[in-house]
């Protein structure tokens, strides 16, 4: 059986003629917040990602600002990142925290042996990681060595960064330049234990982490939020062992997900693929709730009071590297398929944050879903930014049950975990601080246009106002050339009458609507 003629007889064949479906929006069955978190970025030392991504110095030409890219700093800035993941990834477990403090001049250099061998002269390190955050304004969560590094080195890099007492650590901080501690609140302990952090056993691991936590101390006021390093995708049983055998000693457990393009587990390219590549990769997106309730499940049995959260703190689209660019870089191109699949996932996400409180996206410059591309000067926004940019304003909002009725895809037989129907509109709705409704709706079709009915019972909404990303082709992207192919613009195609809203959604398209 060939891919392709898994699809026969669905909606590829179809034409652009535009179709009813119909949304209902539950205002009055309010659910959890959806946490600010969910929104968070990665930021490896991977490929371009931290040197000629985040950092280029400040003695570069390229316009910076204390040695951060200018451009790339401001458009973060926009973005309204709530939490940055730092330095790994399986970095981290290679990363000894020393090596990237004090005089520039005087670190010495290191081969990143996960990610091209590609030499790296450490000049992006503790401080200038915390101090990024500082300027866009976001939580730092630090990824600790525990698979190459010591229970002492963490400790003492806890210490270094969040005490104020007159300790060994802090006062190297001081003479490194920084007096005042920083704010940190998320601590993972340890990456991908399972596999590049170390490749152990969950048994193994779980008395690793009940030792490395009980070093890593609260210091002055400061509160950690430890969390521990969790399974990859289906593999059920590390959450079991970590619920069993640490439980309580940890604030959190990671989860990471990557929709991955083919059903032979292959990628393919990021830029060149045919509308049934793209539906699977969808399907395979959506995946990722089957694999949530599952996680979650497990955690409830194990902690029926709710108090251990699940982080999927790495996930989004893995496509092959593009050509051209350096091997094991992970430099990969982002389409309007890459800002269908974080739209869906959002969609998703919204649903779970009851256990749910964080996410981060894969990556934040230059790596597999990131949210910019930069070029020596240039830098691109992607599809993919501007579905995180549309969506902030879930960020902190009650989150509003909808219904969604629309024409669906059987795309069963290759899926592992998918139901088997891919749905052609997918829907997101919460109510802000202020009171204010937002409602994302995505057109998945990459065929056709279409007509959404949205009933919005108990409200008295008289119009309307939205934002609209979309383009012709799921293959259209944004170049170094033609930076603008693929952005946001203000959508009118809404009108509101008798408590019905009308929406057209064209195909290809994720509209974001206030309702007034």
């Amino acid at each position: 059986m060939t891919f392709k003629s898994l699809l026969v007889g669905t909606m590829l064949m179809g034409t652009a003629s535009m179709n009813a479906q119909t949304v209902t929006l539950h205002a009055d069955q309010p659910g959890d917040v959806i946490p600010k978190e969910i929104y968070g970025q990665f930021a490896e030392h991977l490929g371009t990602c931290i040197y000629g991504g985040l950092w280029v110095g400040r003695d570069s030409k390229i316009a910076n600002t204390d040695g951060y890219r200018t451009d790339v700093l401001h458009a973060l800035q926009e973005l309204h990142v709530p939490v940055l993941r730092w330095p790994g990834g399986c970095f981290a477990d290679e990363y000894h925290w020393m090596d990237g403090i004090g005089p520039k001049e005087k670190r010495p250099k290191m081969v990143n042996n996960n990610w091209g061998g590609t030499v790296e002269d450490n000049s992006f390190g503790t401080h200038e990681f915390f101090n990024l955050c500082e300027l866009i304004g976001c939580e730092p969560y630090l990824s600790g060595n525990v698979g190459s590094g010591t229970v002492e080195e963490l400790a003492k890099w806890v210490e270094y960064i969040t005490s104020d007492g007159d300790s060994p650590m802090a006062n190297l901080r001081r003479q490194n330049g920084r007096d005042k501690s920083w704010n940190l609140k998320y601590l993972g302990v340890g990456n991908e234990s399972w596999g590049c952090g170390g490749s152990m056993r969950p048994e193994y691991y779980s008395d690793l982490y009940r030792r490395y936590s009980t070093y890593c101390r609260n210091y002055d006021g400061h509160n950690l939020f430890k969390v521990a390093s969790g399974a990859t995708d289906y593999d059920y049983n590390w959450t079991t062992v970590l619920m069993d055998q640490v439980g309580n000693r940890m604030n959190g457990l990671s989860l990471h997900y990557y929709t991955v393009a083919g059903w032979d587990g292959s990628k393919g390219s990021a830029t060149t693929f045919d509308k049934a590549q793209y539906y699977w990769t969808v399907g395979k997106c959506r995946e990722i709730e089957d694999v949530l309730k599952k996680h979650i499940a497990i955690m409830d049995e194990k902690d029926p009071q709710n108090n251990i959260a699940l982080l999927l703190d790495e996930w989004g689209t893995w496509w092959d590297e593009e050509p051209g660019t350096i091997k094991g870089h992970l430099f990969q191109q982002n389409s309007m398929r890459d800002a269908i699949v974080a739209s869906t996932s959002f969609d998703i996400f919204h649903k779970y944050t009851r256990r749910l409180k964080m996410c981060n996206i894969a990556q934040i410059v230059n790596v597999l879903q990131s949210m910019i591309l930069t070029k020596d000067d240039k830098m691109v926004l992607t599809p993919t930014y501007y579905v995180f940019k549309q969506y902030s304003v879930h960020q902190d909002a009650t989150y509003l049950p909808v219904d969604v009725e629309c024409e669906e895809m059987s795309v069963g037989g290759v899926m592992r975990h998918f139901p088997g129907n891919l749905p052609m509109v997918s829907a997101t709705a919460s109510r802000d601080k202020q009171g204010t409704i937002h409602l994302s709706l995505t057109n998945v079709s990459a065929d056709k246009d279409q007509a959404v009915t949205v009933n919005l019972p108990g409200l008295k909404a008289k119009k309307a106002t939205g934002v609209i990303l979309t383009s012709p082709g799921i293959n259209d992207l944004n170049t170094f050339e033609n930076p603008n192919k693929v952005k946001e613009a203000p959508f009118k195609e809404v009108s509101i009458k008798n408590n019905q809203m009308s929406v057209k959604l064209p195909k290809n398209s994720i509209v974001t609507l206030t309702l007034q």
